[in-house]
């Protein structure tokens, strides 16, 4: 019989509408029925991706004994990560404050009130390696809370003071500066693998967004020190395991430092935030690698996670069946020596074996190898390489398929614009720029749809039920200006404008800090508000960002006042812990070259708009469009005649311009970073 979780859109939860566990779904109704009943809540967090959430929903969730336990003493409420961000957030900073580690999935025990008490992640059904037993933990906190109900309640109480005492006043004083973004460059390259590229030890995770602040250094000071770090980690993801080489796009992690064998799920927003990074990457070197890596990952999001309504869906799954029947992680992905004899025939796979780093031991589980380009075969007939690739690709789509959570979630959409957009542009795709502008058109309709808020999901186009979150407004932000920015059409402004006028209203507090739920969203035991990335830009640094672009296209002194208030926690975190803030940084490398403003009196796609779109200078807005109308679609064309009835180019910052162009090769050095000044 079917849960109250039938009447869910997340897949993650759809996964476990079957379960003999009586679910609730995240409500106030579930914490109502915990106090009539007087039993804690049993808090479960994970999502459809997550390979250890199957594991555990199938070793104890879908166990009878188990769940008849969890029905009897607990009301049991289970939450996809993905569509409520800030219950797991403050359940996780618990965790983490409790436990020194956390993960998913995350199991925590709540009182009627949502105050926790007992946490953990994942519960196996034995006790093993110095861990309880799930049942020996539903035993003990069910004998604690009836028999030393005190003792919860003073836990229970701790913790949230604790949680209450985290609070961050303000974002820091001042906007950070050269001395705080030279710190920061200085820990990265102390934090640096030299060997393997990236930065720490395994596991290893893609930093999209360190990178981007490195980018963005170079362009601004001509460090070629910045620049080598981006590159060679770039180069060293693109040849690594963490990189499909048959299909495109990357997968969530690195379990190794280098790069070797993957976490195989394939997150959205990683390939999204990566697709760009490429993209960028070429636009500061010419590499033929990081372009083809752009593009290959621009197309896998295409093919892979487009839904029909022209969004994107969040993830794949890591495990899918292999030969046998058995769900196995990286089943679909990974190949022996005998499975490339098969298909290729012995020539070409022997050529194989070398070429993509496939030995008879394996480099992951049972005699398997993750396909990666170690260098070792030497120069290479690219026409032999294209037709195995191709005939391993083919052979691939045979196989059992890893599962697709169907789910639009806003941010990473509006990061998947920004980069469709860009990468379409720089490389003459327009059917990139084109699924960029379906996919924003699909959060128009749904996610804003009549009720002018963001909502935070949408699946079979139709909007979820969750309030968006800072970054859901800070990301589609982003990606509504970069495609303004690439078709000219000043709609995609106004909306980022109106998002941008929620996060002032909404969203900010005293002192420029921000939080990541709005003033008159559901109250928490906190009040959420994270100014560090995680596999995402922070909602803090990406709507600071998202402020400062628009305020450099419009003028708008209030957003440039709020972007530089949310930025001042980048000068107190960012020469501390620079890894875990890239895109404050970023942010802050755009504020202190300007941002640069460019308008093109011209028409979009010409040749003066394409050299805009080029330009390195950090955070540089562009707005492009002929005719008397075009002032009307961007402020910054206002005024802005043609010179001797040429396509002609400004470029402003600080309010001060120089000298308008009809020549590309002038405009392409007035933005070329340094030198440009």
């Amino acid at each position: 019989m079917a849960n109250r979780l039938a009447q869910t859109t997340s897949p993650y939860l759809l996964q476990h509408v079957d379960n003999p566990v009586d679910w609730w779904p995240w409500s106030p109704e579930a914490f109502e029925e915990a106090r009539r009943r007087d039993v804690p809540v049993l808090l479960s967090v994970g999502y459809a991706a997550c390979h250890w959430c199957h594991v555990m929903a199938h070793e104890s969730f879908e166990d009878e004994a188990t769940a008849a336990y969890m029905n009897e003493h607990f009301v049991s409420v289970k939450v996809d990560r993905e569509e409520r961000p800030d219950v797991d957030a403050v359940y996780m900073e618990a965790v983490q404050a409790a436990t020194g580690h956390g993960g998913w999935p995350m199991t925590v025990f709540l009182t009627a009130d949502g105050e926790p008490f007992y946490f953990g992640t994942y519960f196996p059904p034995e006790a093993r390696h110095g861990s309880p037993s799930f049942r020996q933990v539903l035993e003990g906190v069910a004998a604690a809370w009836k028999d030393r109900r005190d003792e919860v309640a003073e836990v229970a109480g701790r913790i949230v003071a604790d949680l209450a005492g985290r609070s961050l006043v303000h974002g820091g004083d001042g906007v950070p500066g050269e001395s705080e973004v030279a710190q920061a460059l200085l820990g990265l390259t102390r934090e640096y693998d030299e060997q393997h590229g990236g930065f720490g030890g395994a596991p290893k995770f893609p930093p999209s967004m360190a990178v981007e602040f490195l980018l963005r250094h170079y362009a601004r000071t001509g460090s070629e020190g910045a620049l080598q770090m981006a590159a060679d980690t770039c180069a060293a993801m693109a040849r690594g395991g963490i990189y499909d080489q048959l299909g495109g796009g990357f997968a969530r992690y690195s379990v190794d430092r280098e790069w070797i064998v993957p976490h195989f799920e394939k997150m959205l927003y990683d390939n999204a935030l990566l697709c760009r990074v490429y993209a960028h990457l070429w636009r500061a070197t010419g590499s033929d690698e990081a372009r083809r890596i752009a593009l290959e990952t621009a197309d896998f999001m295409v093919r892979e996670l487009r839904t029909a309504e022209g969004g994107f869906a969040s993830a794949l799954d890591a495990d899918s069946e292999d030969a046998d029947g058995r769900h196995v992680e990286g089943a679909y992905y990974v190949w022996t020596p005998a499975q490339l004899r098969e298909v290729l025939g012995e020539d070409d796979a022997a050529f194989a074996a070398v070429y993509y780093g496939v030995t008879e031991d394996g480099t992951f589980e049972e005699g398997a190898s993750v396909l990666r380009l170690p260098g070792d075969a030497g120069p290479v007939d690219a026409d032999r390489v294209a037709d195995v690739r191709a005939r391993l690709l083919a052979a691939r789509e045979q196989r059992s398929r890893p599962g697709r959570d169907d789910k639009v979630v806003a941010a990473w959409n509006g990061l998947a614009v920004a980069a469709l957009a860009e990468t379409g542009a720089y490389f003459d795709r327009p059917d990139l720029v084109e699924r960029a502008t379906e996919a924003a058109d699909l959060l128009v309709r749904v996610h804003l749809g009549e009720v002018a808020r963001l909502t935070r999901t949408s699946k079979d186009g139709r909007a979820g039920d969750n309030a968006g979150v800072l970054e859901d407004y800070g990301d589609v932000a982003e990606g509504f200006l970069a495609l303004a920015a690439v078709t000219g059409e000043g709609a995609w402004l106004e909306f980022a404008g109106f998002l941008l006028d929620i996060v002032l209203e909404q969203f900010t507090g005293e002192g420029g800090q921000l939080y990541d739920t709005a003033h008159d969203a559901e109250q928490l035991i906190r009040r959420p508000q994270d100014p560090t990335d995680s596999a995402t830009p922070s909602g803090w640094t990406a709507a600071a960002g998202a402020l400062l672009s628009y305020a450099a296209y419009t003028g708008s002194e209030p957003h440039r006042t709020a972007a530089e208030g949310a930025l001042g926690v980048v000068k107190a975190l960012g020469p501390r812990v620079p890894r875990f803030v890239g895109w404050g940084l970023a942010v802050a490398e755009a504020l202190l070259d300007g941002p640069r403003e460019v308008a093109v009196a011209g028409p979009v796609g010409g040749e003066l708009h394409r050299t805009a779109l080029l330009g390195r200078a950090p955070g540089a807005v562009v707005a492009a469009g002929e005719g008397p109308g075009a002032g009307a679609e961007f402020p910054l064309l206002v005024d802005r005649p043609l010179v001797g009835g040429q396509p002609t180019a400004y470029v402003c910052r600080h309010f001060v311009c120089s000298a308008p162009t009809t020549n590309a090769g002038e405009l392409a050095a007035a933005l070329a970073g340094p030198a440009g000044g």
